[in-house]
């Protein structure tokens, strides 16, 4: 590479990238999602956070749900944000659901309750980043903005030789400054365009096994041509994961399951989770201060094993059965979850999983011995 094209703020251009991206999408793009075909804002924008760090198989059934139970964002903004977290249950990074109910209030009070379209406005919003701002304003409204999420920063990385990692500042700016300077003069090709970089880098080039035969800009490809498709985008410096620990209690009374409700913010926020026993406390000692009972049965189970995007939780559950209800609740936080209700509740995914394996092996008399790692 010659020094002008190593130097930071050395610009590649490339001419008809946008046409040949959007001739590519008329064709081969994906057509017929649930979110495709629609100018209302409040639709595209409830996609593109639920799309946030998430496949579109996953998305789509959860999309249909959140449709269903709030139509509109009147109906959103009015329901009660452990409504949101429930239908939310399961999709992962919760933060999503609770800046979705508080993006929702916001578009209530400081909009009127009209959505706003431009991706300045949009970007006011809690949850809404720059990215996601300009392709809500794109599908909405045509705005004129460029979107650099993860499918795109892989494909401007391999096909124009783009060193460094990503997600470093430095690199991060160059490749805002070159999507902008991509983007295709009429306004109205904008749509399919930004739709066209979200499939190419979802279907084609995607981060391991890319069809590069399949590519509508291989003859270009810069990653391609020098037999370095694998390794660019540069990878992150690997460190080790922290490791966290915590004991939790699996409180079983005729069948029923103890939860205590999360605090907004931190882990699993605004979700129901199985109650803490603080670090260096006696089973024992807890279930008689927090139940009210020495009478109860407690027994040490598997470690559940679960990994974070920053660290990796190590659970350690109890199962305690009581044999009569409890004297005392510590906590106003807690209620008892009836099996029935367990589908239907804010729960975390390996926190379901675990009252799932509990609730089986009472039912069929089993020791309790789940197989709890997670990847």
């Amino acid at each position: 590479m010659s020094e002008t094209a190593a130097s930071p703020n050395f610009l590649p251009s490339m001419p008809g990238f946008s046409t040949r991206l959007i001739g590519w999408q008329r064709t081969h793009g994906r057509h017929g999602l649930p979110w495709q075909g629609t100018r209302d804002p409040y639709r595209i924008w409830l996609s593109e956070i639920m799309l946030q760090q998430t496949q579109v198989a996953t998305v789509i059934p959860y999309y249909a749900r959140f449709l269903e139970r709030f139509p509109n964002i009147e109906a959103l903004a009015a329901a009660p944000v452990e409504e949101v977290m429930a239908l939310w249950s399961g999709l992962g990074y919760y933060a999503r659901a609770r800046n979705l109910h508080r993006a929702a209030c916001a578009v209530m009070e400081e909009h009127g309750g009209h959505f706003p379209v431009t991706a300045a406005a949009l970007a006011g919003l809690p949850g809404v980043g720059r990215s996601t701002a300009a392709a809500i304003a794109a599908f909405a409204s045509n705005e004129r903005a460029a979107i650099l999420d993860g499918n795109v920063k892989r494909v401007l990385c391999r096909v124009f030789g783009i060193e460094g990692f990503p997600g470093e500042r430095a690199t991060e700016e160059r490749l805002w400054a070159l999507a902008e300077s991509l983007l295709p003069e009429n306004a109205g090709d904008i749509g399919i365009y930004i739709q066209a970089q979200m499939d190419l880098g979802a279907t084609v080039c995607t981060r391991t096994r890319p069809a590069c035969e399949a590519c509508p800009l291989a003859a270009q490809c810069a990653a391609l041509a020098t037999g370095r498709v694998a390794e660019l985008p540069a990878a992150r410096a690997r460190k080790t994961p922290p490791r966290r620990t915590v004991q939790v209690a699996v409180v079983i009374l005729n069948g029923n399951i103890l939860l205590e409700r999360r605090p907004p913010a931190g882990i699993w926020g605004g979700l129901l989770a199985l109650p803490e026993i603080p670090e260096g406390t006696q089973v024992e000692t807890w279930a008689m201060h927090n139940l009210g009972t020495d009478q109860a049965d407690a027994r040490a189970l598997p470690t559940l094993v679960h990994a974070f995007t920053h660290f990796t939780l190590e659970i350690a559950p109890w199962r305690i059965d009581l044999p009569t209800a409890p004297r005392i609740l510590a906590e106003p936080t807690w209620q008892w979850l009836a099996p029935g209700q367990i589908e239907s509740a804010a729960l975390p995914a390996p926190v379901r999983k675990l009252i799932h394996v509990a609730l089986d092996a009472l039912k069929s008399g089993q020791s309790f011995n789940p197989a709890l790692h997670e990847g």
